[in-house]
């Protein structure tokens, strides 16, 4: 009897059904196929394989195979599967966002060219006929003879065509379609990198990655006793220790028993200097290193799928949804700065991609290294629970100390200066000059962009909002652009008060680009870049300019958050950090891990060369403990003061924290919806579930819609998550209202 498989239909709906497999049609779990649905077609992804059952009806027959091979393999669904029980997710959901739209629609392909080749040569007279007769033919002939096949193209396009198409007709060449890779490092050298020698730390956790690398290869291992599995390894090593030299080594050792290799990076900023590591030192392993992020272009991206899915990248690189990489047989799994936000999803699907590469690996039976210098208190906490392995990295690499950071109280800098507050104190100015002078490179870092925090009238006190979000709008003095961070709406510039038309309207705060302008004028001989969501728009503007400061063509590097980490420059000394206060203020709490992990990584930047390195943190508030124990380079004196916060309040890792969002653009009906659907929560709730009660957001209003969040409290993530999606398929939500359930949340704006 043919075979019967399960077919998930791409669409908004999560549609699965049967169809019978064709006689003599082969597919797997993973494969792509158009199947008749309704008075039409549609595409869908296989997901199971069976034999069909007798029934009361025949079963539609599959209309063909798009991809023979799988496009992803059937670990992945199971991970889709765990994911959609997990988060709360349809699976067609969770599907659709790990499989790249380049792969997933039939719209895109492989990119090819036509290319001669050689069959034979003719005999001598005929060739002295030719050489006579059609001389282009002749030169055509003796380039492939010389040089192999050649692509149409290069041989002159549309004006050979007639004399190709004459020697192909005469059987002395073929013209074959041949597939052309979009690289995205297209043109880009990579010179081969020697390994360095370990010092003992590193000897120590590269030794622990490798046994457990070789412990899942063992014949012995029950496949089913998962107790008996190695652990995850949190990799905790200071800032400069060495710990992408530790991932290189455990590379080459897990290449070297053919398995395959996964790092994924938090930032796309931090993508490219990862990416020339692997390269540099793979180089000799012919284009063995892929890459995986939202910056490559559609072709780009469909290559390097199907690359890695045929096992011709053996290492891949990339972003938060690399985690989905169709790597067939994958031996570690390397997560670098496993700390950062940038790991969580913001839009649904909201996965955490650091927790889903542990789960991957325990559905591939590979190792998982989670590596950074600030590790989230989630994983630190499970490697004091015993869950993870911990190794510690306490020294630098090259037996450099760490840097000395000073603290600059704000509130003094102010009282000294009469035209409002300062940006640069009076500290950092005179040691940005002494660096300066001596050749040396410096880093500031603001994480805010734009000139101006908000424009406001000094009579009224009337802001600017934008008319979407209740926040206030950011001015752009490049663009000239009063422009909104949250949705991106932009106005023009009022030049008086739109509500009482004062004249004297004023800018409050600083950004990115009035900073740039005070360096110009305080450093007017330096060379400046700055490197912030607005100059990077442009493709590889972020790598070139990192390139340029590496060369040293650059003194000071301007930037947010995306110059924050992982970033190696030898030449840097002096790492200033503006407004230290902007992320530990905010309504969440974790802002003081942010704000410590934060001012720790930045100041990493600093003295990784033979120069001792020299930080300063500009703050109002000295005396706050992110600040304090960041000064002192002091992560486990941080971690136990903040475990007392959260073990006091009930917040994570001591619990699991999901957040349920209405949106509307009628207030009233987010809030009712949000009020009503705490009611239903509240029937029959599970032991062990502490349910909140419906607030207004911190953001009350975003994108044109009001904003309600509900916090449920858990020990027990998945009861949490089946108790709101049970509740949530039984309730019929009004047409204007959103709902967003986010488990695990880590925004709570």
């Amino acid at each position: 009897m043919p075979g019967a498989v399960k077919v998930l239909i791409d669409g908004p709906s999560e549609l699965i059904f049967d169809y019978a497999l064709p006689e003599g049609v082969s597919a797997r779990p993973g494969c792509r196929v158009k199947v008749p649905l309704r008075n039409t077609s549609a595409t869908g992804t296989i997901l199971d394989i069976g034999s069909t059952q007798s029934s009361a009806f025949k079963l539609k027959p599959v209309t063909s195979l798009i991809d023979p091979e799988p496009v992803v393999t059937e670990k992945l669904i199971q991970l889709a599967r765990w994911m959609a029980g997990y988060y709360g997710t349809p699976l067609e959901q969770i599907m659709r966002s790990m499989l790249p739209g380049a792969v997933r629609q039939e719209t895109h392909s492989a990119k090819t060219h036509l290319v001669a080749t050689l069959v034979e040569m003719p005999d001598p007279e005929a060739l002295d006929k030719l050489s006579r007769r059609a001389p282009r033919q002749h030169t055509i002939l003796s380039l492939l003879e010389k040089s192999g096949p050649i692509s149409l193209n290069d041989l002159g396009g549309a004006s050979v065509r007639g004399s190709v198409k004459s020697l192909e007709d005469a059987g002395y060449l073929s013209v074959q379609p041949h597939e052309i890779r979009r690289d995205p490092d297209a043109g880009d050298v990579f010179l081969e990198s020697t390994p360095h020698k370990l010092n003992l730390g590193q000897r120590y956790a590269y030794e622990e990655i490798c046994a457990s690398v070789d412990s899942f290869l063992d014949p012995d291992l029950d496949p089913e006793a998962t107790s008996n599995f190695p652990k995850p390894i949190l990799l905790h090593g200071v800032t400069g220790s060495g710990k992408t030299e530790v991932y290189l080594q455990a590379a080459q050792h897990c290449l070297d028993r053919g398995k395959s290799v996964l790092v994924l990076v938090p930032e796309i900023a931090l993508t490219p200097q990862t990416v020339q590591h692997f390269k540099s030192r793979f180089s000799a392993l012919h284009d063995q290193v892929a890459v995986l992020h939202s910056n490559l272009s559609q072709g780009e991206r469909f290559d390097e799928w199907h690359r890695i899915r045929k096992g011709e990248a053996m290492v891949v690189v990339g972003a938060r949804s690399a985690v989905f990489a169709p790597l067939p047989s994958p031996g570690l799994i390397i997560v670098d700065e496993e700390h950062e936000n940038t790991y969580k999803q913001e839009n649904p699907p909201k996965y955490q991609g650091r927790d889903l590469a542990v789960v991957r690996g325990n559905l591939e039976r590979c190792q998982v290294v989670l590596g950074s210098a600030t590790p989230s208190l989630e994983s630190f906490q499970n490697a004091q629970s015993g869950k993870y392995n911990l190794v510690r990295l306490t020294e630098r690499a090259d037996g450099q100390s760490l840097p000395l950071i000073r603290v600059v109280d704000m509130r003094n800098e102010t009282r000294k200066q009469k035209g409002g507050p300062a940006i640069l104190s009076e500290r950092l100015r005179t040691d940005m000059e002494k660096k300066l002078e001596a050749g040396q490179q410096v880093i500031l870092f603001l994480n805010r962009r734009g000139f101006a925090r908000s424009l406001q009238c000094p009579s009224c006190g009337h802001v600017c909002e934008c008319q979407h979000c209740a926040v206030p709008l950011t001015y752009h003095r490049t663009e000239e652009r009063l422009i909104c961070h949250l949705c991106g709406y932009q106005s023009i510039v009022p030049r008086a008060c739109p509500k009482c038309h004062d004249r004297s309207i004023l800018l409050q705060g600083y950004g990115t680009q009035k900073v740039e302008e005070v360096l110009k004028k305080v450093f007017p001989s330096a060379r400046l870049a700055r490197l912030d969501a607005d100059t990077a728009r442009k493709k590889n503007a972020l790598r070139n300019t990192l390139r340029d400061f590496r060369a040293r063509k650059i003194d000071i590097l301007l930037g947010t958050q995306m110059i924050a980490k992982g970033l190696d420059f030898p030449n840097v000394t002096l790492a200033g950090i503006l407004n230290a206060d902007l992320s530990l203020h905010a309504p969440d709490f974790r802002a003081g891990e942010r704000t410590f992990q934060l001012l720790t990584q930045v100041a990493g930047r600093s003295g990784r060369g033979e120069m001792e390195g020299e930080v300063i943190i500009q703050t109002f508030t000295p005396h706050s403990p992110s600040v304090q124990f960041a000064r002192h380079h002091d992560y486990e004196g941080f971690a136990d003061q903040e475990y007392d916060f959260r073990q006091q309040f009930n917040f994570p890792p001591f619990t699991h924290a999901a957040l349920l969002t209405s949106k509307c653009s009628h207030e009233r009906l987010a809030e009712f919806t949000l009020q009503n659907l705490h009611q239903r929560l509240s029937t029959n709730l599970p032991g062990g579930i502490e349910l909140g009660a419906p607030n207004p957001a911190p953001t009350p209003r975003s994108h044109g819609l009001f904003r309600f969040q509900l916090l449920i409290r858990s020990d027990n993530p998945r009861v949490l998550s089946r108790h709101v999606q049970q509740v949530l398929s039984a309730t019929t939500l009004p047409e204007e209202v959103s709902l967003v359930f986010d488990m695990d949340a880590y925004d709570f704006g």
